[in-house]
C-alpha cells in the first residue's frame, strides 16, 4: 500500500478506533491464556488438561453459533463486540480475585473457559462482520491485511508481556488484562458507523442461511474447510507449556516468546500483503501456504533448540496469515451485508474448531503419542490435507482473483 492509500485508510476514525479496541482485547486475551495454561500445567502436569481447556471453550461456542449470527445481524455489531469485551474484563477480574483468595483451581479454570467460549461465539462474528461497514469496498483487502498486522502485533506483545508479568506475579497479569479490556470497551463504543439491522422474522430457513450460503459456493467452502482441518491437525499452541518447560527447558518468559513467534511471522507477512495485495492465483497461493504451514510444524515438533523452534513457529504464522487474508476477504466480498453476521458466525465455528478443538486434539494425542509425536503427526496431516484439497476443491485451486469479474 502506498503511503497516500494508508493515510486515506487511517482517516476512517471508526476503523482505527475499532482496530485499536480489537488489539487491546487481543493483547489481554493472549496474556490470560498464557497465564492460565502455565498455571494449569504447573497445577496438574497433564497434557490432557491443557487440551480440555480448548474443548470446553469450543463446545458452548458451537451450540451458540446460529443464535450468535442472528444477534450480530439484528443488533449493532459494535455494541455486541463491546459487551463481549466487558464480559472478558469480568472474567479477568474473577481470576485476579480468585488467585488472591486462593480459590483458583482446575474446576474454576474450566468454568471460566466455558464462559469464554460463549463470549467468543458472539465476539468473532461481530468483529468480522463490522469491518466492511467501516471502510469503502476498494479498501477492504487492505483493511483486513492492516487489521491482521495489528492483530499479529498484539499476539506478539500479549504473550511477551504476559510472560514477563507472570514471572513477577500472576496477579499483575490479571490486573493488566482487566484494565486493557475496559479500555477496549470504551474505544469500541466511540467507533460509530451506520447500521441497518435485519428486520425480518427469524425462521429455520433464515437461521441456516449462513450455512446454505457457504455450501453453495465451493471456493469459499474449500477455503474455510482447508483452514479448519489444517490448523486442527497442525496447531501446537496447547502443547507450548510442555515444550517450553520439558523439551526446550525454559520458563514462562520462554513460553511467552514461543507463543509470540507465530505472530512475528504473521505480522511480517501481513505487512507484505498490505504493501503488495494478492492479485492473481490466490487459490494456489493459499494451498501452498497451508502446505508450508504443515512442513514448518514438523520442524518445530522435532526441534530441541529454542531459536530453531521460534523460527519454525514464525514460518507457520506467516503461512497461516496468507490463508487468513484469502479466507476472510473471500467471505466478506462475496457476502451481502445483511447476511454477514450469520456467515461470519459459521466462519467463526470453522476458526473455533481449528483452534480450540485443535488444542484438545493436541492434548489428547500428546497423552497417547507424547508431545513430539503429536506435533509431528499433526504437521504431516496438514501436508496431506493441502494435497487433498487441491483435488477435492478444484474451484479453490483455480481461483485467480479474490473478487471475480462479473463477466467471469
Amino acid at each position: 500500500m502506498q503511503s497516500s492509500d494508508l493515510h486515506r485508510l487511517l482517516r476512517h476514525r471508526a476503523f482505527t478506533r475499532f482496530l485499536l479496541a480489537r488489539c487491546l482485547g487481543l493483547i489481554a486475551t493472549q496474556m490470560l491464556m498464557l497465564a492460565v495454561s502455565w498455571y494449569m500445567y504447573d497445577l496438574t502436569g497433564s497434557a490432557l488438561d491443557l487440551g480440555w481447556i480448548g474443548l470446553i471453550q469450543f463446545l458452548p461456542a458451537l451450540l451458540m453459533t446460529l443464535p450468535a449470527g442472528h444477534v450480530v445481524d439484528r443488533h449493532h455489531r459494535g455494541k455486541v463486540f463491546a459487551v463481549c469485551l466487558g464480559v472478558q474484563a469480568l472474567l479477568a477480574l474473577v481470576l485476579w480475585i480468585s488467585l488472591d483468595q486462593l480459590w483458583l483451581g482446575r474446576v474454576l479454570i474450566f468454568i471460566l473457559a466455558g464462559v469464554l467460549g460463549i463470549v467468543r461465539a458472539f465476539q468473532m462474528p461481530a468483529q468480522q462482520a463490522i469491518t466492511p461497514s467501516l471502510v469503502p469496498p476498494e479498501f477492504l483487502q487492505r483493511a483486513i491485511a492492516l487489521s491482521s498486522s495489528g492483530v499479529q502485533a498484539s499476539v506478539i506483545g500479549g504473550p511477551a508481556l504476559g510472560g514477563i508479568l507472570y514471572a513477577i506475579s500472576p496477579k499483575w497479569v490479571y490486573a493488566s488484562c482487566t484494565i486493557l479490556l475496559i479500555s477496549g470497551v470504551v474505544l469500541t463504543l466511540l467507533a460509530r458507523y451506520h447500521h441497518a439491522p435485519v428486520t425480518r422474522a427469524t425462521t429455520w430457513k433464515s437461521a441456516f442461511a449462513g450455512l446454505h450460503f457457504i455450501f453453495q459456493r465451493k471456493a469459499l467452502l474449500g477455503a474455510l474447510s482447508l483452514d479448519l482441518f489444517a490448523v486442527l491437525l497442525g496447531g501446537a499452541t496447547a502443547l507450548l507449556p510442555i515444550y517450553a518447560r520439558d523439551i526446550l527447558h525454559t520458563g514462562p518468559e520462554g513460553l511467552g516468546m514461543l507463543r509470540a513467534a507465530p505472530a512475528v511471522g504473521a505480522l511480517l507477512m501481513s505487512l507484505v500483503i498490505v504493501r503488495w495485495p494478492l492479485q492473481r492465483r490466490v487459490g494456489r497461493t493459499m494451498l501452498g501456504a497451508v502446505g508450508l504451514f504443515g512442513f514448518a510444524t514438523v520442524i518445530f515438533g522435532l526441534s530441541e533448540n529454542l531459536a530453531l523452534s521460534m523460527l519454525a513457529l514464525a514460518v507457520t504464522g506467516a503461512a497461516d496469515n496468507v490463508s487468513v487474508v484469502v479466507r476472510q476477504t473471500l467471505a466478506q466480498m462475496e457476502t451481502p451485508d445483511l447476511m454477514r453476521g450469520r456467515v461470519s458466525a459459521v466462519n467463526s465455528i470453522f476458526i473455533g474448531a481449528s483452534n480450540q478443538l485443535g488444542e484438545f486434539e493436541s492434548g489428547a494425542t500428546a497423552a497417547w503419542l507424547g508431545p513430539i509425536g503429536s506435533v509431528v503427526a499433526g504437521g504431516l496431516g496438514t501436508l496431506l490435507i493441502a494435497w487433498s484439497w487441491w483435488h477435492l476443491f478444484p474451484e479453490l485451486a483455480r481461483r485467480d482473483k479474490l473478487q471475480e469479474d462479473s463477466s467471469d
